[in-house]
């Protein structure tokens, strides 16, 4: 009976599909991938941060508040610990805001997109799928759900965090003024933190593959063979703290505009959807760098080779891509 009343629901949404143009269509496929792949991870919280520190927000004042409604600077009782002191006043609110969201964009995108290719598409896969011979179980499914949620959570709460931080008046090498440092360095550090990021996440998971590591921690990734949008955050949470960090990194480490560093967070988000998607996605003519879908896709199915993630040239330099001469 279940299946009986999933099919017709099924049959209702695809009716109401087709009655959109086909642009539209693709409009809105486009659309769920990029807001699921750019902001699931609680980044949105962080973009909102910088959007209002970049024009006028200032600091709160950070004193710590003692019952009787008195104000206590933190200097006139050093007994005394409160996140004011870190910079984290607030940091309930932007938790909660920042995995909610997350959440909800995770669970609402990621359905959209699997029934749109996998369930309504299912008889079509040689046409859009990496992988058209080969579907992954229901409980796969939900082992990926499941683990993506639980890593989604880890990953939200780290961006909550920074966001507090950030927004209380926390240190960090973000400048919101592009006199500060001139045009020159604002556009040279575009593929500075790009290069950046994307050269150490190279290094880190070819890291993870080390046989210790792997069967401790990346493993549980590679359980997904023909992985989906729900296995994009489906990492063991010290890999993911990992990942996280070094995406992060640039903001504490050398000076970076707010909106460099925002779009460097979409871009390599909005990617990690699209390469985890098993839809033959392909790069955009402005990115001949950029691997599509198939490339990482060959590495869920073999493992040691294609460990590039936003930059296909990592792998050729140090000869771990995938090619027809080498057994994978």
């Amino acid at each position: 009976m279940a299946v009986t009343k999933m099919q017709g629901w099924s049959d209702f949404t695809d009716r109401l599909w087709n009655r959109l143009p086909l642009h539209l269509r693709r409009f809105i496929v486009s659309m769920t991938v990029f807001i699921m792949g750019s902001t699931v991870r609680g980044e949105w919280f962080l973009f909102w941060i910088y959007y209002r520190k970049a024009f006028g927000d200032h600091p709160t004042t950070k004193h710590a508040s003692v019952p009787n409604g008195t104000t206590i600077s933190p200097s006139e009782n050093p007994w005394l610990f409160n996140l004011d002191d870190i910079c984290l006043q607030g940091l309930g609110f932007y938790w909660l805001w920042a995995t909610t969201v997350s959440f909800a964009i995770y669970l609402l995108s990621g359905a959209f997109l699997h029934w749109h290719f996998y369930i309504r598409q299912r008889d079509r896969a040689s046409e859009w799928k990496c992988q058209p011979t080969k579907f992954p179980s229901s409980e796969t499914i939900r082992e990926e759900v499941l683990l993506g949620s639980s890593s989604l959570l880890l990953a939200s709460s780290i961006t909550g965090v920074v966001a507090c931080y950030v927004m209380n008046g926390g240190k960090c090498t973000i400048y919101y003024r592009v006199e500060d440092y001139g045009w020159s360095w604002l556009i040279l550090s575009v593929p500075v933190v790009f290069l950046w990021q994307d050269y150490l996440t190279y290094w880190a998971h070819r890291i993870y593959h080390h046989p210790f590591l792997y069967r401790h921690f990346h493993k549980i990734h590679h359980k997904f063979k023909h992985p989906t949008a729900f296995s994009a955050v489906a990492f063991h949470p010290v890999e993911l703290f990992t990942l996280q960090a070094i995406l992060f990194s640039p903001m504490f480490l050398y000076p970076v505009h707010w909106t460099i560093f925002v779009g460097s967070l979409a871009y390599n988000y909005y990617h990690g959807i699209v390469d985890h998607s098993g839809v033959t996605f392909e790069a955009q003519w402005w990115q001949p760098w950029q691997p599509d879908a198939m490339f990482h896709d060959n590495h869920h199915q073999y493992t040691f080779v294609n460990f590039g993630v936003n930059c296909k040239y990592w792998d050729k330099i140090h000869g771990t891509d995938k090619r027809k001469t080498r057994r994978p």
